[in-house]
């Protein structure tokens, strides 16, 4: 198959979605011909940044691949990295290009917004000739969690439910769940009583509380949402005066006491590190979405956005879109329950179009526990994908263990994602020193509330 001129042969093809072309094997082939150094770099808050060298054709004939590469990996660095700041090192018109395509009008309109949000920043796009003066990289991980000692409070948000935890010296001597609405909920007061109320309840079964840990699905930057879609509905004048600062208010009304808030993906891979005993996890749950989270060797976590929902793995010109960032062959449309409905129809499964996604992925999940073999398939194509995948996060990731988690991961179907999955990576990527796995009976013992918990360092 051709994809911008680049022939890509492809071993492994899901059996539900013959024209798959894993973006991993397409830059594989594109980069045997590349000969032209480029650098990407992307700058995020407090002058951190991440650096991506590779190279291009920079011909007239290979423009539009050019173009598409660049174009792709752009993507795939803001979402995973983050940033509001592109560098573009070695080639005008891949940068003219670039600068176009992520602009307030471009065809990129979504992320140079989304990252302006984000960062609070001018999204720019800046060109330097010469690659070899690109900006260095600038890393800084950050050691968070695994404290123990103290009264500390875990708290973990989700979209159904939230979780509390009272945790004295690493023990949990309480912890409850309560059913909550916050993704339907445009008053921001009801999301701020609901957390203030279990942060009470958790108060209210220790002597004291010395420190406070959150785990909340979302974009959080010193302890401030800057995007989330647990508060989807709030509007935006009422996100900006209510929501941004909602966890560092709430926890004001309990006490001076040290607070993190921590993306909900970091805290389950925190967690793994925590149930595993040592670090270097991406931990990736399939539910509504793909939430992904990562701490590297040192079980620190590395201030990445991890948004891998959005970062793209399909380079078919026909790749399903996302409907929120209108872009297409993202990780959401593959690695969520979105991904099973959307291989339901050509394996020939019937879905009631008035169910919700949750109760369409039950019908198929319901067929796999009879193994029938229209639901093996949808199951067997996912872990084709996720298998590609895999082997293409891991040229950004240093990871020694992959967590797979999430609702599309249970039951029988997860059996056969994961078994896929290994064997793909064990096939054609054997640069990954991972295996897809399910969490252990201790990591699952470590709740993300308890994990929360552990997030912040009280100083004495």
């Amino acid at each position: 198959m051709k994809v911008y001129g680049i022939e890509v042969n492809i071993k492994n093809v899901p059996v539900l979605d013959s024209t798959f072309v894993p973006l991993s094997a397409f830059n594989k082939e594109f980069l045997k011909t590349a000969k032209k150094p480029l650098s990407i770099a992307v700058e995020r808050s407090n002058g951190l940044i991440s650096v991506y060298d590779t190279f291009i054709h920079g011909t007239e004939e290979m423009k539009d691949a050019d173009n598409y590469y660049v174009d792709r990996m752009v993507k795939f660095l803001l979402w995973a990295k983050g940033g509001f700041k592109v560098y573009i090192c070695g080639d005008e018109a891949v940068y003219n290009y670039v600068a176009k395509t992520y602009s307030k009008d471009g065809a990129r309109a979504f992320d140079f917004d989304f990252m302006e949000r984000v960062y609070e920043k001018p999204f720019e796009v800046v060109c330097i000739a010469d690659a070899a003066k690109r900006p260095a990289a600038n890393e800084k991980a950050k050691a968070i969690g695994k404290h123990l000692d103290g009264c500390r409070i875990g708290f973990d948000a989700g979209g159904s439910d939230r979780k509390v935890s009272a945790v004295i010296d690493g023990e949990c001597v309480y912890s409850e769940e309560v059913v909550w609405h916050p993704k339907v909920t445009e008053d921001p007061d009801y999301h701020f009583n609901g957390i203030l109320e279990s942060f009470k309840t958790a108060a209210s079964k220790m002597p004291r509380v010395d420190a406070i840990g959150v785990s909340s699905a979302g974009i959080y930057i010193d302890n401030r949402t800057m995007v989330a879609s647990l508060f989807l509905k709030v509007p935006r004048d009422q996100f900006d005066a209510k929501v941004k600062d909602i966890y560092i208010r709430a926890a004001k009304e309990i006490g001076d006491v040290p607070i993190e808030v921590v993306n909900d993906g970091d805290v389950t891979a925190l967690a793994g590190a925590i149930g595993i005993g040592e670090g270097e996890v991406l931990g990736i749950a399939m539910g509504t979405s793909e939430a992904v989270g990562y701490v590297d060797k040192d079980d620190n976590i590395t201030g990445w956005l991890n948004e891998l929902a959005f970062a793209p793995i399909d380079a078919q010109p026909d790749a399903m879109e996302d409907e929120w960032s209108g872009d297409i062959g993202c990780g959401v449309k593959y690695f969520s329950q979105d991904g099973v409905i959307k291989l339901a129809k050509p394996a020939g499964i019937e879905l009631d179009e008035n169910a919700t996604p949750a109760e369409k992925l039950k019908v198929v999940q319901e067929l796999m526990k009879n193994d029938d073999p229209r639901a093996i398939k949808v199951f067997d194509s996912i872990g084709v994908y996720l298998g590609h995948a895999l082997g293409y996060y891991a040229n950004f990731y240093d990871v020694k263990h992959i967590l797979m988690l999430g609702r599309v991961m249970s039951g029988k179907g997860g059996d056969i994602i994961l078994n896929r999955a290994n064997e793909i990576l064990a096939d054609e990527y054997s640069h990954v020193n991972a295996k897809a796995e399910t969490p252990d009976e201790k990591t699952r013992r470590v709740g993300q509330s308890v994990a929360a918990a552990s997030l912040p360092e009280i100083v004495k």
